[in-house]
């Protein structure tokens, strides 16, 4: 089986990254014989200010023909570019782990949970207007949402077999009709489950404890804007936005991505660290195991895994995170290892 990835090459650091994730593709297609279709595509300031579109059609086209995407990080048209694919391919899925890493400051031990955050309503819907001197956005919170967003919560604390715990934050003591009915339909799908613990917290509550008992998390599942807010704090928590991979997955197509932005002001200079883009890789790999029930990419999956262990190890890395690497020197050592393995 053929399997075609479209990149999204961004702006700032992210061709620099893009061409990191490239190459590993191209050592991987090498060595485990797998047959990747590998499109390039533009979108983000650059293609903004080129074509005078953040998103082109063609580049709509190119990915929905792909049978995933991997993204990296854009500028300041981010809104147009990954807000309105995520809601144009129905990505309501977002999924933020965070683990601890070898060799990598973080607050907490045996830190292993992932943020599930429901990717294409709340406030991130864009309904805002202004009256006078009073602005106004609106809050879009569908009882369909917040079912498929719970489910997949649920099925997700299943598959990873760890604490099997699913804990929903809210602001449901203030925001009693969008997190009212958030928490209502969570606790519905929760009925389903009963192999699965589920709780509920304040998301100010929530904010804290992750930073006191990061390690008694498992499974967060929540609202766009809290989770877009929190996920950026577990990143923190296991030792930064470098090291952050995400998936936006809906139920035929996902997008992978670092979590970071386009760090224009280290653009070009060989700083970026493109672990967090081969996280996402990886992710991507896990993905399409499932969806194509193919052990192998499950394999590429883990030993993507290990060989940024390696790196991290031997601080093989680029100096945001202590190593003294290039971002060209970390992507040869990440290769040789993974073509070691």
């Amino acid at each position: 089986m053929v399997y075609n990835i479209s990149i999204i090459t961004g702006d700032g650091i992210g061709p620099e990254i893009s061409d990191v994730c490239l190459n590993v593709l191209y050592a991987i297609r090498d060595k485990f014989n797998i047959k990747l279709n590998i499109t390039l595509v533009k979108a983000g300031d650059n293609c903004y200010a080129q074509y005078g579109n953040a998103l082109p059609e063609e580049t709509i086209k190119k990915i929905q023909s792909s049978d995933v995407c991997i993204k990296a990080p854009v500028g300041q048209t981010a809104a147009s570019v990954i807000v309105k694919l995520r809601q144009l391919l129905s990505l309501y899925a977002n999924v933020r782990p965070a683990v601890n890493l070898p060799n990598v400051d973080s607050i907490g031990k045996n830190v292993d949970l992932v943020i599930v955050r429901e990717n294409t309503e709340d406030l991130y819907k864009g309904y805002e207007f202004t009256a006078d001197d009073v602005a106004v956005a609106m809050r879009v919170i569908s009882k369909k949402a917040c079912y498929k967003i719970s489910e997949y919560a649920f099925q997700l604390a299943e598959l990873r077999n760890k604490k099997r715990q699913v804990v929903a934050i809210h602001k449901n003591n203030v925001l009693k009709e969008t997190c009212g009915l958030f928490l209502k339909t969570a606790n519905q799908v929760s009925k389903n489950y009963s192999n699965i613990k589920f709780s509920d917290m304040l998301v100010d509550t929530a904010a804290m404890n992750l930073i006191r008992e990061p390690e008694k998390f498992d499974v967060i599942l929540t609202t766009n804007m809290f989770g877009d807010i929190l996920s950026d704090e577990i990143a923190q928590i296991v030792g930064g936005l470098g090291l952050a991979p995400s998936g936006n997955i809906g139920d035929d197509f996902a997008i992978f991505e670092p979590v970071h932005g386009s760090a224009p002001d280290i653009a070009g200079k060989g700083l970026a660290n493109p672990i967090a883009i081969i996280l996402s890789t990886k992710m991507m790999f896990e993905w399409l195991s499932i969806k194509y029930k193919d052990s192998n990419l499950l394999e590429i999956s883990n030993n993507i895994n290990n060989s940024v262990n390696f790196l991290l190890a031997n601080k093989y890395t680029t100096p945001d995170i202590g190593g003294t690497l290039t971002t060209s020197l970390v992507q040869k050592k990440l290769v040789d290892s993974l073509l070691r393995a």
